[in-house]
């Protein structure tokens, strides 16, 4: 059974920074293509950030601008999103997701497993 459990969100200030931890069970991790996603209340589940299976290949949406750093160690089947300069635009539920393609992808539907969430709030 593949679990991804994400953990670190929070209430923090604008200016603020966090870490967000996903940690994966019961699947190849370091053949899975890993994204961050976040949804905000009223809006639709957007891509934040990927990274390829050796990290060689990494993505990000264009309203990260240069705040967040995706990585990924797969020694602890686990991928991190750093984010620094948080505004209150960036709340929202942030999601760890794993596809089994080669490419990184900002399609949702191009993710097989999804993790449960974690909410991160900004506030101004």
């Amino acid at each position: 059974q593949v679990q991804l459990v994400e953990s670190g969100g929070g209430l923090v200030q604008v200016g603020a920074s966090l870490r967000l931890s996903c940690a994966a069970s019961g699947l190849t991790f370091s053949s899975y293509v890993m994204g961050w996603f976040r949804q905000a209340p009223g809006k639709e589940r957007e891509f934040v950030a990927g990274i390829s299976w050796n990290s060689a290949t990494i993505k990000y949406a264009n309203f990260v601008k240069g705040r967040f750093t995706i990585s990924r160690n797969n020694a602890l089947n686990t991928v991190y999103l750093q984010m620094n300069s948080l505004i209150p635009e960036d709340t929202a539920v942030y999601y760890c997701a794993a596809g089994d393609g080669m490419v990184i992808t900002t399609s949702r539907v191009a993710y097989k497993y999804w993790g449960q969430g974690t909410q991160v709030t900004v506030s101004s």
